[in-house]
């Protein structure tokens, strides 16, 4: 017998950040909301781990300041390039903290999925939306498999959310497209013991070299966890020339081998097996809305190209998505959702816009190696490159890093979408 199916306010497809955020919001909100994930918590993401204050004061906003306090904390980023290295505090800001945490994605996923249930929120584990249900050309819901038992039933809902990250099956199924024009990411990580794994710096190498010394596209980071173990990864932009036949694994494998001695590692000390994946950026998928369903997160391709950070902005598309679901539903108006474009493009157009004309830059090496030994020289101009490039600028104040970039951005204003893409 076909079980009759369930009937929700809003069917959330996916628990990860953008996910589980958006649920957190509307469960708050007094809404009957069910989120459905594929696999079952803690499991393992590939992530580099770490939280900038963007993402910290999201977890803040819904409640999750004191459980974040078990994890690692650090107080900036250390820059290493050309022979040497800068430790760059995260800037005052009046909204966002000036600290960041390092969360394995097991934890944290784990930890943001709970809290949106003890909000009233419904969580299905070990839950595949398999594809959406249609009635008169609008989604309504979708059929979700028990990966355990293999057995299918329906949900049906007033809203359903997109949010089943960057390779988004769901979405493609309803018609979401990456622009491929705009900057993809590519990266892998794997995690190593190392003596230094609650230093209060997470580490990034603008400068990555082989055993022999020569250039080595992308840049590399290292994340302590506080834990004895310590996040290694490599990412780079799809405008590196030799994007598609880059070997990521050999990349990481030359890093850790040329890694700076004080982290002790090497192939030997690994605990893991590294895992990748490729990071839709700059608001790449279209569209991101449609009469009853909205795109977050990584799906809608919120990630930015400045430094291929996507955690903040899951949670943050997550929130305007959970408003907007909260206005259509006490409104009856469904219309409501029709601003999500617009509210994205307030929030972040402009800046991504940057960030992808940004990315054309950092696609060429010898530019890049350059810029970056010129930067190393200057503490006052990595500071200002930190500001921006983790879209932590001041709406309050005209500071230099706030002039740098405004003056930036009005150029981007005027410089076709064709050459940023």
């Amino acid at each position: 017998m076909t079980p009759a199916p369930e009937r929700r306010d809003v069917l959330v497809i996916g628990g990860g950040p953008a996910g589980a955020a958006t649920s957190y919001w509307l469960a708050e909100a007094g809404h009957d909301v069910v989120f459905v994930e594929k696999k079952v918590f803690p499991r393992v993401k590939t992530c580099g781990d770490g939280l900038t204050p963007r993402a910290v004061h999201q977890l803040d906003e819904m409640g999750l300041s004191e459980p974040l306090t078990r994890f690692h904390r650090y107080n900036g980023l250390r820059a290493m390039a050309h022979g040497m290295s800068l430790e760059l505090a995260w800037p005052q800001h009046p909204v966002f903290p000036d600290y960041g945490y390092v969360v394995r994605r097991c934890d944290l996923d784990t930890m943001v999925a709970e809290h949106a249930v003890k909000a009233g929120a419904t969580l299905l584990q070990g839950t595949e939306a398999v594809r959406p249900l249609l009635r008169d050309g609008l989604v309504t819901g979708a059929v979700v498999k028990d990966k355990e038992s293999g057995l299918t039933r329906e949900i049906r809902a007033r809203y359903v959310v997109i949010a089943d990250g960057a390779n988004s099956r769901f979405g493609r199924a309803l018609g979401t497209n990456r622009n491929r024009g705009y900057p993809q990411g590519m990266a892998i990580r794997g995690y190593f013991a190392s003596p230094l794994s609650d230093t209060p710096w997470i580490e990034s190498a603008l400068d990555v070299r082989d055993r022999k010394g020569n250039s080595l596209p992308g840049y590399g980071w290292i994340f302590p966890l506080g834990d004895g173990e310590i996040n290694v990864g490599i990412g780079l932009l799809s405008t590196f020339q030799d994007f598609k036949s880059v070997n990521t694994t050999h990349i990481l494998e030359e890093f850790v081998a040329t890694a700076p001695e004080h982290w002790g590692i090497s192939a030997d000390t690994a605990t893991s097996v590294p895992t990748g994946g490729r990071l839709p950026m700059g608001g790449s998928v279209e569209p991101k809305v449609g009469p009853t369903w909205i795109v977050v997160g990584d799906a809608a391709g919120s990630i930015n190209p400045f430094n291929g950070e996507g955690i903040d902005y899951a949670y943050e598309t997550g929130q305007m998505a959970a408003g907007l679901l909260d206005d259509a539903l006490r409104s009856g108006d469904g219309m409501a959702l029709q601003r999500y474009p617009a509210m994205l493009n307030d929030e972040y157009g402009l800046y991504f816009k940057v960030a992808r004309l940004f990315a054309q830059v950092i696609g060429q090496p010898a530019l890049m190696s350059e810029l970056t030994r010129v930067g190393m020289h200057s503490r006052t101009l990595m500071d200002w490159v930190l500001r921006i490039m983790a879209n932590l600028l001041r709406p309050d104040e005209l500071g230099p890093a706030e002039a740098v970039y405004r003056t930036v951005a009005q150029l981007a204003k005027v410089i076709p979408e064709s050459a940023a893409a």
